[in-house]
């Protein structure tokens, strides 16, 4: 059982949520306000938060910001867009995952349980003792990764990269030079069996732009078709 907080501004759409997550045994609270979410999640802090991007007083966005800032609550965004570009605004501002509406109540529970799970095993996962080898930074080519510090530099100008990122990044470092089937990467990083691949071709697509590169001409992160995905040294 989870203390779910939904933020949705429509009552009809809201009272079906409602009635799917308790359901599944969530314990869930309901605000259709932006303002009033992020008092809920400062006072009584919930397992996790599905964020409705059209609220009445703030943009969902500038919602889920403000959510990171002060909490690292896990966050389900269900959005009607479903471009590229939308996806990865959400990522970058701090979505643990997201649902592209209309979306059944069973996709809902299905999404939410992942991220819970993913969540809870973050949590309970023992930290690497500080002497671990593994600690140390990972050089790839111009790119300096610390995974100590969750730091990104390319060519020793630092890199703001998302806590997804990051993970997909140094994961693809310690197998430099190999391919990795995609499926694998999803498994690995995302550490759950239920993931859309275009989630991960979103993630891709980003690290590429803060990488400076183009999928048509790449120089880090290569694509092999029908295969997987590759970071390679650059000659």
């Amino acid at each position: 059982m989870a203390s779910v907080l939904l933020v949705e501004d429509n009552p009809v759409i809201r009272a079906r949520l409602i009635d799917v997550l308790s359901r599944h045994d969530h314990v869930v609270r309901s605000s259709p306000y932006g303002f009033e979410a992020l008092r809920e999640v400062t006072r009584q802090p919930p397992d996790a938060v599905v964020l409705d991007l059209g609220l009445p007083d703030l943009d969902g966005v500038d919602v889920l910001r403000m959510l990171r800032s002060i909490s690292q609550v896990p966050v389900l965004v269900a959005t009607a867009r479903d471009d590229e570009a939308e996806i990865i605004r959400l990522l970058n501002a701090g979505a643990d995952d997201y649902l592209v509406k209309p979306f059944s109540g069973g996709q809902l529970a299905a999404r939410l349980g992942a991220v819970l799970r993913r969540s809870s095993a973050a949590a309970e996962r023992p930290a690497a003792p500080e002497a671990e080898p593994r600690d140390a930074a990972i050089r790839v080519g111009g790119l300096a990764i610390d995974r100590q510090a969750r730091s990104v530099s390319l060519d020793g100008h630092e890199l703001r990269l998302t806590r997804r990122e990051f993970d997909l990044l140094a994961y693809l470092a310690e197998r430099a030079d190999r391919v990795v089937p995609r499926r694998r990467v999803l498994a690995d990083v995302w550490r759950q069996s239920y993931v859309e691949e275009q989630t991960l071709d979103v993630h891709v697509s980003s690290l590429r732009r803060k990488l400076g590169e183009r999928a048509s001409r790449p120089r880090y992160l290569h694509t092999v078709r029908g295969v997987g995905i590759k970071l390679v040294t650059p000659r």
